[in-house]
């Protein structure tokens, strides 16, 4: 992508299933859940680079020892800085008894961190400060254990707003309006209330104070507790959770909008937010990694009983596309092929743009995540090309010369890695003019390869979102190649709309391709359509959610794909640009050919899983129209 955003944190939670001795005697080492932590969130590092932190748990430690350990990190290597603090606790024992790493029990007792839940968390920081204090996982603390409560998860709320005023009626007094704050206090809400009842029970049975406390232990209800608190949520959503007894939870959204993926098996519970760590990290295979379904939380117990019990009627799964597009790594086998299938879907309209004439056109990829489409579509180039050479030798057999034969048989696509990611800009480069000088030169070029003023240069981008380090490098850098055309193509269809459920894609301004719908209004003289949108849209905030409409929609209805595209090739190419630039986008019905199981497609169709979508992208353009520079959730 050559306009980074912000997106998608990273979550990791393993449950150790056998005693700690089991793992010390058939791995070599007590230290097998921390180990398998790491990779797991190691093989997750592209989903979270502002922090990250772990939380630990021991089961059934008596009372007066510690049994939460939790330390989080904004270091530049945050998970590398974590595990060096974890392990640098081993040293002096290593060193001086080694024996003792040896003893799983003695190291359960006397380290912190060696315990039986364990949960990590990457941060991508799309909204807030970047402290500390915003890294996951987050602390509910309690003396009585089954009322401590650690949380993290990769989730945005809608509605933060009326959840702080649920928390108010509740007479709670949160420190801070942040949806992390109002999940984490409507679940232990939810936890003391679980646990007032049952002790009420128990008391009445004629229990000590000490049994109750075992048995409420026990009887928790945790899928009871999520129903409770999930019951008001409007948003996208994968959270893991551990009440301080060693209970678990890895929970959904009820559109399915945020990932989240479990293998289990008589050793081990893991939760993450790809299926590749997972597979990667405890070698399992494709098929054996399962979706937390819309809707439902895998709920591990003390006991290690595993369940997948609903708290929320599931809706129409909408899962992100962009994480198919963009985010997730790769390496999934699924998105590996749904990339390249988005590639080959161009095919027909980059033919039409090069007019067929694949002897003067050179193909290339903006690295790095578009790589893999740019291979769908030589692939479907290649087939293309196939069909050609077939259907001319069956009509030509008879009176192809030898000349014409060699000509046909050589045609192949000019596949060439013209743009090169060669430096990252520093931040001690503050003027503003030096700066742009500087991303100008974020890309470099490979020369030599373009036939001067002949050839056409086709580029595959996965999405286009401002459109700013095009402007600003990459189209630059390509035309001192001296193209006769440059065509831009992006894997994803025109990002139209703002996201609200984790995506740093929140304020209307920041999409090149609203930017070129209102310039197309203004052109055209229809800027009247601009005042009658902002009034339907602030109208609407005053609405229950529920019955508000997307009115933004009516700003694109006006235009057809093509000509919205070929206004922002307008925006995008610079004033001293000697090659003519087009851009091409997927369209909207191929993006579902390609990616048919994950259909959430919001910030291109507008069409949002749930009713905080309609008054999060009217709110939005009614700050663009005001000049706010404020999301809108």
């Amino acid at each position: 992508m050559s306009d980074s955003i912000k997106h998608e944190c990273g979550i990791a939670f393993i449950r150790l299933l056998k005693p700690l001795s089991f793992y010390q005697k058939k791995y070599g080492t007590a230290l097998y859940g921390l180990n398998k932590l790491y990779l797991l969130m190691e093989k997750q590092h592209n989903r979270g680079q502002d922090g990250a932190g772990i939380a630990t748990i021991k089961l059934d430690v008596k009372p007066g020892h510690r049994y939460i350990s939790r330390y989080r990190s904004m270091a530049q290597n945050a998970v590398a800085d974590i595990f060096g603090y974890v392990h640098s606790k081993f040293v002096d024992i290593q060193n001086e008894t080694p024996e003792l790493m040896q003893d799983a029990e003695w190291l359960k007792q006397n380290v912190s961190f060696i315990g039986e839940v364990l949960m990590g968390h990457l941060r991508y920081g799309t909204h807030g400060q970047n402290s500390i204090e915003n890294c996951h996982p987050f602390l509910r603390q309690n003396n009585w254990m089954t009322r401590n409560l650690v949380v993290a998860g990769n989730f945005n709320m809608t509605n933060v707003d009326e959840l702080l005023e649920q928390l108010y009626e509740l007479g709670q007094h949160p420190k801070e309006q942040a949806d992390t704050v109002t999940v984490l206090e409507k679940i232990g809400h939810f936890l003391d209330d679980e646990n007032q009842d049952l002790f009420d029970s128990y008391k009445k049975e004629g229990l000590s104070n000490v049994e109750i406390t075992h048995k409420i232990s026990e009887n928790l209800n945790i899928a009871n507790i999520l129903r409770r608190s999930a019951k008001t949520w409007d948003g996208g959503y994968a959270m893991c959770g551990i009440v301080g007894n060693g209970d678990a939870f890895f929970m959904r959204d009820p559109s399915g909008i945020r990932p989240a993926y479990y293998y289990q098996d008589d050793e081990i519970v893991v939760g993450a937010s790809e299926r590749p760590a997972i597979q990667t990290a405890f070698n399992i295979p494709f098929g054996e990694v399962k979706e937390v379904l819309p809707g439902h939380a895998l709920i591990v117990k003390k006991d290690g009983t595993v369940s997948m019990e609903q708290f929320r009627e599931p809706l129409e799964k909408r899962s992100c596309s962009f994480e198919r597009i963009y985010f997730s790594r790769g390496s999934d086998a699924e998105i590996y092929k749904e990339r390249k299938k988005l590639g080959k879907l161009l095919i027909d309209q980059i033919l039409t743009a090069v007019k067929s004439d694949l002897k003067h056109t050179v193909f290339s990829f903006i690295p790095n995540t578009a790589e893999i489409s740019f291979y769908g579509l030589v692939d479907g180039l290649h087939e293309h090309i196939r069909k050609i050479q077939k259907d001319t030798l069956i009509e030509r057999k008879e009176t192809l010369t030898e000349a014409e034969m060699d000509e046909l048989l050589s045609l192949a696509p000019r596949v060439e890695k013209l743009a090169i990611k060669d430096v990252k800009l520093r931040t001690f480069i503050t003027a503003d003019a030096d700066r742009k000088e500087m991303v100008a030169h974020v890309y470099d070029t490979t020369y030599g390869v373009i036939k001067n003023d002949v050839d056409t240069l086709v580029a595959v981008d996965d999405s286009i979102v401002r459109g700013t380090t095009l402007r600003q490098s990459i189209i630059k850098i390509i035309d001192r190649l001296h193209p006769k055309k440059i065509i831009i193509v992006s894997s994803a269809p025109q990002i139209r709309y703002p996201d609200c459920y984790g995506i740093d894609m929140s304020k209307m301004g920041q999409f090149v391709a609203f930017e070129a719908a209102i310039q197309l209004l203004k052109e055209r003289g229809m800027a009247h359509v601009i005042d009658e949108v902002y009034e339907k849209c602030k109208a609407s905030l005053l609405l229950p959610k529920d019955q508000i409409v997307n009115h933004v929609k009516e700003i694109y209805r006006p235009f057809k794909q093509e000509e919205i595209s070929a206004q922002i090739a307008k925006i995008i190419t610079p004033s001293e640009t000697v090659a003519d630039v087009e851009v091409i986008y997927q369209t909207l019905d191929n993006l579902h050919v390609a990616i048919p199981n994950h259909k959430g497609d919001w910030y291109f169709s507008g069409n949002y899983p749930t009713p905080g979508g309609n008054k999060v992208v009217n709110k939005a353009f009614v700050n663009w129209k005001e000049g706010s520079n404020q999301r809108a959730y």
